[in-house]
């Protein structure tokens, strides 16, 4: 028999102990709103009846934190994040060029291209946010401003969430932290506040500012590299006048044995930059789980 909704909740913890951590946090924001939610409404109805056996009859109708537990993992099983790597190749030959069939190092490239975007959004969001929030503590809607934008915190976490489960296959949370509707303002801003996800979140928003501009510059870089030594044998060949470079009144130009290993060497570094980009996704993936998902 369990006497609160804590009681269960660590009882679930620990009968997933060995499961994912994101999908262990879905299960708890699961369980703990369904149970919040039964137990008021059965208060409502029937106030008389102790809280203990009333969270009793709904804990039977949910299931057993083992039930439960169960129940998440055959659901996970079957919904397991899309993005996996369909071929891979023994050799290491075979693993370098093969990155061009691998959906994750696409998807990695894809999320440093949009990171640049979402970070200036999430740095902009959350310095303006905090600044206002703290500037106008003072007067009477200060404190519902300050709510509004930790709770806009908690939705953009579970957005970003999306985003790198989506593009780089890492299990991240598919439910949002269970809020209390039934909460004074005054004690749900308390309640985010001292919650050290809320903190976490806000880091990240500003932390992917950073990463987002270095990708974007890297990938700007290294592309435009690219395309320059691949293009530089066609644009000599057709494009009369070309030069690749004007030093002292004399203009310089690639030989024509070199076009093939311009060309070869364009492939390459692209080639590399994608087994790259590859492994920073997976780091990334590892880094944003590490700090939006709540322990």
């Amino acid at each position: 028999m369990f006497k609160s909704i804590e009681e269960y909740l660590d009882a679930l913890k620990n009968a997933m102990r060995d499961a994912d951590p994101a999908l262990i946090q879905d299960a708890q924001a699961d369980a703990r709103e369904h149970l919040t939610n039964a137990l008021e409404v059965v208060r409502e109805k029937t106030p008389e009846v102790s809280e203990t056996d009333t969270l009793g009859r709904i804990i039977e109708e949910y299931g057993s934190p083992e039930e439960t537990a169960s129940a998440y993992r055959e659901v996970e099983r079957r919904t397991s994040p899309i993005l996996k790597q369909t071929v891979k190749p023994q050799s290491a030959l075979g693993r370098f060029f093969g990155v061009y069939l691998d959906p994750r190092a696409w998807g990695a490239l894809l999320y440093m291209f949009i990171a640049f975007i979402t970070g200036i959004f999430y740095f902009t969001w959350a310095v303006t946010g905090v600044s206002l929030s703290v500037s106008l503590l003072i007067l009477i809607f200060g404190l519902p401003l300050a709510l509004l934008f930790l709770l806009s915190v908690r939705g953009l976490a579970l957005l970003e969430g999306r985003l790198v489960e989506a593009l780089l296959g890492v299990r991240m949370p598919r439910r949002p932290l269970f809020s209390h509707q039934g909460m004074k303002w005054m004690d749900r801003l308390k309640a985010l506040l001292t919650d050290k996800a809320t903190w976490l979140m806000l880091v990240y928003m500003v932390v992917q500012f950073v990463l987002g501009t270095i990708y974007f510059v890297v990938i700007v870089t290294v592309l435009s590299f690219s395309l320059a030594f691949m293009a530089i044998p066609f644009l000599q060949a057709l494009v009369p006048g070309v030069q690749i470079m004007y030093y002292n009144g004399t203009s310089h130009y690639f030989p024509t044995w070199s076009y093939p290993l311009c060309v070869l060497g364009g492939f390459l570094l692209w080639t590399t930059f994608m087994n790259i980009a590859r492994g920073v996704g997976q780091l990334h993936g590892r880094f944003a789980k590490w700090m939006l998902v709540s322990e």
